[in-house]
């Protein structure tokens, strides 16, 4: 282990609090692991895991658009308020909560001792290997070992030990359980060992979900205790978990059968191999080596996360975040939790927030080459399509679509909005959304057809939103909305944000390219040349709203009108040095608001492409320093580890990323903004988006990049000692040495 970075964390004790728990997932199942010899516990999730609340009537899109030409007609004649009565007068309504399942219990059976081994006298130890996305506990002659299973999409767990002694059931008792789920048991004996079910049907629904849990059982004997079994005398158990949300009622015995086909005679082992071979070879492709002293690599996650300041700690949880990111994308992408909760009172509906949470957990996706983080995502937006396009007729009363700031899962509808955050005014997530299937498609070199109608169905809504003009004869996007931000003397519905100028050039111009050779593409371009430019204001920052008149709020955790720099590269330093300098001035009168991690990781990709490699340093000691990670090595919202919540842990490879390597289809960067604190280290495996795998080895005597092209291109090689053309041949090795940055 001490040879080079860890690829995994360990910790001396089992988890006291779910928070804690070591993940395993497979972007459908989730698991908490909590290694505890004498209750051993998992918790059980997955994505489709949404609580309804028979509130149906209100998740629709407000139908607005009648009232959409007097709205503006108020906008830009100076009421700076209008937009507030805005609404069809709903209540705020949040986004289906995501939840829990339930827990597989393995705990003494009554009279017998500990029944499993007996840890007392012995060192307990659980750990969780990123490259296999085991997790294993051990303590004396005990041992407990779980993975999910990405080839099979089912939950494995292996307990050995000596005359095991235990009782076995599925617990549906939870934090914040409601009182009226309806619970069903059951259990009956197989030949493997027993068959468990638990139905928990929703409060006043016909929604339900249910668990099943194949127990083959080795040695011993297996009898009926309900709500499970008791085994006794036994070697081994061996666990197979799947639950499934539904209708009605499902057919648990081809649920079973199901199970019981997949274990046919199969080991613990034979189950992990086909695993093996998605997970392990989706993890491996890139890696971080920062030379991090021996003796903290071989720390506790624990003890690590109170050195702050170590090698060890960046190189562990840019490990880490590569490995939650992966086991939590699959049918979709992560959510605000990734894809675990161990409550059901889950903070923000544990929903997909996309007006900043979701694209900056994904953020690392293209270059970290993680395509199943995307293809995840890409699901995710294609699936809610039809509801985008409903968004778009109701509220503006156009073709195309728009995306909601707030998604369960299942609905793309816009219906969470309120006075104080009019969400349905935002009109630039499609293309937030829409920009990692991009980047994703520059670097495999391959447009997806998908994504290019997508984008067509962008252009056109902003074809028909976008009529209004100002005096000087620029569109005008109007209403506009800065996530989650108001003007400093005007209400939260205003004109011309940053963000949405940006998103409708972007969106335009990338539909035109996408679709070269139709008569669409020259009328997208013409409109977004029509677009007003960025505003700076008096304090010579980029204005957040490019409207004369509305002043700027600066503290705030949302860096929304910076979406010009950071995900596009609308703004840079190389092509738009003033506007980057004022984008810059921008960034450094942001405040931190309330310490969100977000934020501060938000800021610090923002500061990267800016190439200000001490605010990326700072950032970053914001968030390290906040005691914002839990031994499991998942993030918080807030320090002090409030609020479970996987922003920092996902977002944290992209920043080292992005400090180290930055590209687009025409550029590298090269050690853009590598903070003091990393002064060598080996990044192996970047993706570029022109087309090129990258290893890159920096130290203080200089710096050596080998790029592996899969095609022939010539980009602009960018270093701190300036620019300069490098012509790249498919197939060729290219090595790359600097001087001494």
């Amino acid at each position: 282990m001490t040879g080079g970075p860890v690829h995994g964390t360990w910790e001396p004790a089992p988890a006291a609090r779910w928070e804690d728990a070591f993940l395993s997932g497979n972007g459908h199942h989730g698991a908490l692991v909590f290694g505890d010899p004498d209750d051993d516990r998992v918790i059980v999730t997955h994505h489709t895991l949404v609580r309804p609340d028979g509130d149906d009537a209100h998740r629709h899109p407000p139908r607005l658009a009648a009232g959409l030409p007097a709205l503006q007609d108020r906008l830009l004649s100076g009421d700076l308020t209008a937009a507030e009565t805005f609404t069809d007068g709903r209540p705020l309504r949040w986004v289906r909560p995501f939840h829990p399942a339930f827990q597989t219990r393995l705990r003494a059976a009554p009279g017998t001792g500990s029944g499993t081994g007996s840890r007392t006298g012995h060192t307990s130890r659980r750990s969780v290997d990123f490259t296999t996305g085991e997790t294993e506990a051990v303590a004396g002659a005990w041992h407990s070992r779980v993975f999910v299973s990405r080839a099979d999409d089912v939950i494995v767990q292996r307990v050995t030990a000596p005359h095991l002694a235990l009782d076995l059931c599925l617990d549906p008792h939870l934090p914040g359980a409601p009182t009226g789920l309806g619970i069903g048991h059951g259990a009956v004996l197989t030949p493997e060992g027993a068959l468990l079910t638990l139905r928990a049907r929703y409060p006043g629904s016909d929604l339900a979900f249910t668990g099943v849990t194949l127990a083959a059982v080795t040695g011993g004997t297996t009898t009926l205790a309900p709500p499970g079994v008791r085994v006794t005398g036994a070697r081994e158990i061996l666990l197979l978990t799947r639950v499934r949300r539904h209708a009605g009622e499902l057919d648990t015995v081809a649920e079973g059968r199901a199970l019981r086909d997949l274990l046919a005679g199969q080991s613990y082992d034979d189950l992990l191999r086909p695993h093996l071979a998605l997970h392990r070879t989706a993890y491996a492709r890139v890696t971080l080596d920062l030379g991090a002293d021996p003796a903290e690599r071989a720390l506790p996650g624990s003890e690590l996360l109170a050195r702050t300041r170590g090698a060890a700690l960046l190189e562990r949880l840019f490990a880490a975040g590569r490995y939650h990111l992966l086991s939590s994308s699959g049918l979709n992408p992560p959510r605000l939790t990734g894809l675990w909760t161990g409550d059901w009172d889950t903070a923000w509906s544990g929903a997909f927030t996309h007006d900043a949470n979701l694209n900056l957990q994904t953020a690392s996706a293209a270059a970290a080459a993680l395509p199943e983080v995307t293809e995840a995502h890409a699901a995710h937006i294609h699936r809610q399509l039809p509801h985008w396009r409903d968004n778009a007729r109701a509220i503006f009363g156009t073709r195309g679509v728009v995306a909601p700031a707030h998604s369960d899962g299942e609905s793309g509808h816009t219906y969470h909005f309120n006075r104080e955050y009019p969400l349905h005014l935002w009109t630039a997530g499609a293309d937030w959304l829409l920009k990692p299937l991009v980047d994703h498609d520059e670097t495999r070199g391959a447009r997806d057809p998908r994504t290019a109608a997508a984008l067509a169905e962008v252009a056109r809504f902003y074809e028909d939103f976008l009529t209004r003009t100002d005096a000087d004869g620029h569109l005008v996007a109007v209403p506009s909305y800065s996530p989650e931000n108001r003007p400093a003397n005007a209400s939260w519905g205003a004109i011309n944000a940053a963000m949405d100028l940006s998103a409708a050039r972007h969106a335009l111009r990338t539909a035109a390219a996408y679709h070269p050779d139709t008569p669409d593409a020259g009328r997208w371009r013409a409109l977004a040349d029509r677009l007003p430019p960025h505003r700076v204001n008096k304090d010579g920052a980029l204005a957040e709203w490019a409207w004369p008149g509305l002043e700027d709020s600066y503290d705030h955790r949302h860096l929304s009108h910076l979406y010009g720099v950071w995900p596009l590269e609308e703004i840079n330093p190389y092509d738009t040095p003033a506007l980057a300098a004022a984008a810059h001035r921008a960034l450094e009168l942001r405040g931190a608001e309330n310490d969100s991690a977000h934020g501060h990781l938000h800021h610090a990709l923002i500061a990267a492409r800016l190439r200000d490699a001490e605010r990326v340093g700072h950032a970053l000691g914001r968030v390290l320093g906040g005691d914002f990670f839990h031994a499991s090595l998942m993030s918080a919202h807030y320090p002090r580890r409030d609020v479970y919540n996987a922003d920092a842990a996902h977002t944290l490879p992209a920043v080292l990323i992005e400090a180290l390597v930055q590209s687009t289809p025409d550029r590298l960067v090269l050690l853009p903004a590598a903070p003091a604190a990393l002064p060598s280290g080996t990044l192996r495996g970047v993706r570029t988006r022109f087309g090129a795998t990258l290893d890159l080895t920096w130290n203080p005597h200089g710096t050596t990049a080998v790029l592996r092209p899969t095609r022939s291109h010539r980009v602009a090689l960018m270093t701190s000692s300036g620019a300069e053309p490098l012509d790249l041949v498919a197939g060729e090795d290219r090595v790359l040495t600097l001087r001494t940055r």
